[in-house]
Formats: C-alpha cells, structure tokens, sequence
C-alpha cells in the first residue's frame, strides 16, 4: 500500500488535528479544507507530538509560560512536549521532510505566536514546543493560517524535488557491479 498520493513530491509534516484527526486537548480536530486538498497532491505525514509524547486525548490545556510547558492545573509538562517534539523531528528526518504546516498558537506546533501561559486567550511572540525544533533542524514551518501564501513555496520545493530525483541513483539492476 503506498502511503502517498501517486502524484506526490515530498513529504510534509502536518499537524493532525488540521487533517481531522481527533487529537487535540480537547478531543476535537480543526480540519482544513485547503489542508485536506493539499492531501491529494502532496504527501501530508500527519503527527500529533503531545500524543507522541505520551499526553492522553482529551488532557489538561497546556500553554508556554516563562519557557515551560504548563497544564491549567499548574503542571509541569515541558518533558512530555520535549519528548514528543524528537519523535517528531526523527519522523522528519527519517523522512528527509524540509517543510511543516502546523497549528496556529499551540504549545507544541504553534509558529509566531501562542498563548501567554495565563491562560487568558492572550497571544504572545514566540514558536510552541516543535515548531521550534523543526526550525532550528533546518525545516521550514508554516501554519495552517498561512496556506495561501505557501503555495509558491511548495512549487519551489517541487521543482526542486524533481531536480534532486533525476540525479538521485541509478535504479538499474547493474549498478553494484
């Protein structure tokens, strides 16, 4: 079974939850249609990391505060995030993945921005738990917000993925002799 469209280029690290996966805190997904469009042309690796990391759906609202992970019950969670974050990024590396479309303002895939540690709803400047090691990995990471304007970029990486396969390796039977 190919895990992949046919048609597919490379792989993408998506956020789960965005693909309709039940994963988040509270049990619920936040689908995407332009995410779940991309699925037929691209291939989409979904990833849940506070799944990976060990956390239980539903679980306790976790936001970043003063660079710890914390529950609304004032638990520190930092370890589980960290954990769940590597797995990730092994899946990414694994895979050779440059590109992550995450969800906005989480703690684990939030990028730009996410909530303060309050628990308020107030945002502030700063990547949740994951997108931060993708980035410093080397990965480019969007969110889900930012659809529209990555669809000139996942041109480029197409291009370039097709440019990177032509002089890949030589599949013939004779290649070893």
């Amino acid at each position: 079974m190919n895990p992949h469209p046919p048609n597919a280029t490379f792989p993408i690290i998506v956020s789960a939850c965005l693909l309709g996966v039940r994963c988040r805190y509270d049990g619920i997904s936040k689908p995407s249609d332009e995410l779940l469009t991309l699925a037929r042309r691209y291939w989409l690796v979904p990833v849940c990391p506070e799944q990976l990391g060990g956390l239980p759906t539903p679980r306790p609202r976790h936001e970043i505060f003063h660079g710890r992970v914390v529950s609304e019950h004032g638990d520190d969670s930092t370890d589980i995030f960290e954990r769940g974050a590597r797995e990730v990024v092994m899946l990414a590396e694994l895979l050779d993945a440059r590109m992550a479309i995450l969800k906005a303002r989480s703690p684990s895939c939030g990028r730009g921005l996410v909530h303060d540690g309050t628990f308020s709803g107030r945002l502030t400047n700063g990547d949740g738990v994951l997108a931060a090691m993708l980035l410093r990995d080397g990965c480019e990471v969007y969110s889900e917000e930012d659809l529209e304007s990555v669809a000139g970029v996942l041109e480029q990486h197409r291009l370039a993925f097709e440019d990177d396969s032509k002089c890949a390796v030589d599949p013939s039977p004779n290649r070893f002799l």
